[in-house]
């Protein structure tokens, strides 16, 4: 993001810091435990089957998208999601919201377990729980006037409103996002896209929910509009007093947005801490990859760390800690052992058994 988007944001940046800014202790929203999604790349079962030294045999292969990922979102938060590309960021989003089933672990909403859950018991939650996608091309109905796709949620979950409480629920949530009435009549294609990423915060808006997950809303949108969104995001958490899980890939936006960071690294979290805290000092060797990574106009700044090797697959995982072959810091308990994830004394937490030995400060 450019000096320019960042001056932009700082205004609302401060205005909202100390609402977006959950008490201390604040109790959990969601909890994930243990969650873990595995695609298979083996196709059906008589596809697994092969012939193999005079003996038939099923293999199977899985790409592993996550792989044991623990992390509690605080009521009133913005808990920002980074990494790399194919980390597991996008799966994490969408397994919470169940548009993906997770193949182990547990997921609780408010203390109650959701994962394994079908469509009819999972539909209440579906008013409390709505995600922002990240094409904003692709998430509207071209079939669809916005007046339409606006009505569509509040119609499935209140079946007894009236048509004229659907229409002034419609006016009052466009107005909310800075939309124009006479946009209801028009299609998606009609508008921009960051004019789009504005319908699709008002539909998620529109059955006033209180947790959202946004799914890097701002990546597809030009540089010049990021800050407008990212603003209008915030400016909705204040108003509605809402709770986000916000994937990006941006470490200066979650610098602005975010409450505290989850950093991932091949589908497990490597670190997580309240923002501040995790520029100020990163504590995981990948996390200050990073963070060295971001641009900065400081002359004292540190130096760029460069990693060496290549990312492993997420086809054959490596033993112990998924980035060992990358760490410049690994022994051999990390290349057999995968670390946990323990409280520092700042208030993260990091999985890291350098760490934990006392090896890294």
């Amino acid at each position: 993001m450019s000096q320019t988007i960042q001056a932009a944001m700082a205004p609302m940046h401060q205005d909202a810091s100390t609402q977006r800014e959950p008490a201390p202790g604040g109790d959990s929203l969601l909890e994930i435990r243990g969650l873990e999604k595995r695609f298979s790349l083996s196709g059906d079962f008589l596809e697994q089957l092969k012939f193999r030294r005079g003996r038939i045999v099923r293999e199977q292969h899985h790409v592993h998208a996550i792989n044991g990922v623990d992390l509690d979102i605080r009521r009133g938060e913005s808990l920002c999601v980074v990494g790399e590309s194919g980390c597991g960021k996008s799966t994490v989003a969408r397994t919470v919201m169940g548009l993906l089933t997770p193949s182990a672990g547990e997921i609780r909403y408010a203390g109650e377990r959701i994962d394994h859950l079908d469509s009819k018991a999972l539909l209440p939650y579906r008013q409390r729980m709505q995600m922002i996608f990240q094409n904003p091309y692709a998430s509207l109905n071209p079939r669809m006037t916005i007046q339409q796709t606006l009505e569509e949620p509040i119609r499935l979950h209140h079946p007894d409103w009236k048509p004229a409480q659907v229409v002034e629920k419609v006016h009052e949530v466009m107005s909310s996002v800075g939309i124009a009435p006479d946009w209801g009549s028009r299609y998606g294609h009609e508008f921009s896209g960051g004019q789009r990423q504005r319908i699709a915060i008002a539909r998620a808006l529109a059955v006033d929910p209180e947790f959202i997950v946004a799914d890097e809303p701002i990546s597809a949108l030009d540089v010049s509009i990021q800050a407008q969104v990212l603003n209008l995001l915030m400016e909705a958490q204040r108003e509605h007093h809402l709770t986000y899980l916000f994937i990006t890939h941006d470490l200066a936006v979650v610098e602005h947005f975010g409450t505290r960071v989850a950093v991932m690294y091949l589908g497990r979290v490597c670190e997580v801490a309240p923002t501040a805290t995790l520029f100020a000092r990163p504590r995981h060797p990948y996390t200050q990859a990073l963070m060295s990574a971001i641009p900065r106009l400081e002359d004292d700044r540190p130096q760029h760390l460069r990693l060496q090797g290549e990312v492993p697959t997420p086809v054959n995982l490596p033993s112990g800690c998924v980035f060992h072959g990358r760490c410049p810091h690994a022994n051999d308990r990390c290349r057999r052992e995968i670390p946990t994830l323990i409280a520092t004394d700042d208030g993260g937490q990091v999985a890291c058994h350098g760490v934990e030995e006392g090896r890294l400060t």
